[in-house]
């Protein structure tokens, strides 16, 4: 590294420390990341100081063909835009080379999402080990409560923490519609389905038997070993188990799955984007575009299947 880069990165860091209050392990960040990007200058014989446009794309280059994730490359060109940028402001340079740099563009992740008939694998498991006659009351009792939740959570869509929360008041109901209090204590009406109604029963059945259906209970799924209500890491776990007890990798199930599965499957059978909006609780539709791929694989078989100039619609 040269001695004009050296001087220029600890001007940078002595800036940011002092100016912007940077902490010491954001300083130590933007340590690494300089030092990284002015040693493989160095090694074409340039400075970082002094790099020119072409110069900063060859280390990014340089970046993806080790292996970098889009997110690491991008966090190393911000360092080297704040870098560049200090430079240009304290007139140490008179142009900045990152204009003309685009950041590494993130591939946004598809979620994570089961089958209908992995679901139904879940589903079936589920309810197979409910309707077992050979458990003791409280493994019963777990049981049903398992499958209860797996049908409410599939029928519903909703977060695992409105899920675990929702009060006893639920159960006294056959309504075919559930009150949720969702994210910023926003209520919302979401549907429930037969299904998840009859298992809701069969588990309000088993907490009679085991004499915990007094006032005194609030939750709809209260812990049957201590206060309070099931927890969210304790239905993820056992979520996991069920999963592997239905044939499915455990790494690939968690409350969260299916949550997106609901969106999933709604969409590609037909639903609207802003009624899934709606059932997910969602306050911006934009979040709710995460699925938008599911949208679009169902509107290229529409009109592959139905266009009048389509190969399909010839044969």
């Amino acid at each position: 590294m040269s001695g004009r880069a050296r001087f220029d990165i600890e001007a940078f860091l002595e800036m940011m420390a002092a100016e912007r209050g940077a902490a010491l392990n954001t300083l130590a960040a933007y340590r690494r990341d300089l030092e990284d990007a002015a040693a493989f200058l160095a090694g074409r014989g340039l400075s970082l100081s002094l790099a020119g446009a072409d110069d900063i794309r060859a280390y990014v280059s340089h970046l993806a063909a080790q292996g970098f994730a889009a997110s690491s490359q991008s966090r190393r060109l911000s360092s080297l835009r704040q870098f560049f940028k200090f430079l240009y402001a304290e007139n140490m340079r008179g142009d900045d080379p990152m204009g003309p740099i685009e950041s590494a563009k993130k591939g946004r992740p598809l979620p994570k999402i089961l089958s209908e008939a992995e679901v139904d694998r879940l589903l079936n498991a589920a309810a197979t080990e409910a309707a077992r006659a050979d458990l003791a009351p409280a493994a019963s009792a777990r049981a049903k409560r398992m499958l209860a939740l797996v049908e409410i959570l599939y029928a519903t869509g909703l977060r695992v923490s409105e899920l675990v929360s929702l009060p006893r008041a639920v159960l006294r109901s056959r309504s075919r519609m559930i009150v949720v209090n969702g994210k910023g204590n926003k209520e919302r009406m979401v549907p429930i389905g037969e299904r998840a109604r009859d298992a809701l029963a069969g588990f309000g059945e088993a907490m009679r038997g085991l004499g915990r259906t007094g006032e005194a209970e609030v939750w709809l799924f209260p812990a049957l070993s201590e206060s309070g209500h099931l927890t969210r890491q304790a239905f993820a776990r056992d979520l996991k188990d069920l999963a592997i007890r239905a044939g499915i990798a455990p790494g690939r199930v968690s409350p969260h799955v299916l949550r997106h599965a609901f969106a999933s499957h709604l969409l590609q059978n037909g639903a609207d984007l802003r009624a899934v909006q709606e059932l997910l609780g969602h306050a911006d539709i934009s979040t709710t575009q995460i699925y938008t791929h599911v949208l679009e694989e169902r509107l290229i078989r529409l009109v592959a299947d139905h266009h009048p100039l389509s190969e399909a619609s010839r044969d």
